[in-house]
């Protein structure tokens, strides 16, 4: 980067590929670039994992209320009283 050396003379100093300097000088250089927007790739892509977890946290908090309004009108859902699936159930399948 300081223009000390060529990209074909640092590759041949530390024994890789001049095409594996010149790839390494490509994603320093947008990394840096990325760092002063503030558009770290990693920290994007948790940022927007977290919003897209946050919003379907929102969606099931609402239908969750929603089923248990249902469960009060229909007079099932009697407080302290925690309702049990009818029927045959299978184990719960862990999702990751």
């Amino acid at each position: 980067m300081s223009g000390q050396l060529t990209a074909a003379e640092a590759a041949r100093e530390v024994g890789v590929s001049e095409q594996s300097v010149s790839n390494w000088r490509r994603q320093f250089i947008e990394g840096a670039r990325n760092g002063l927007a503030g558009e770290s790739g990693k920290d994007s892509e948790e940022a927007s994992r977290i919003a897209e977890l946050t919003q379907e946290n929102a969606m099931l908090k609402a239908t969750i209320g929603e089923l248990y309004m249902e469960l009060r009108k229909s007079g099932r859902g009697t407080p302290g009283r925690v309702p049990q699936p009818c029927g045959k159930t299978r184990p719960a399948q862990r999702v990751n």
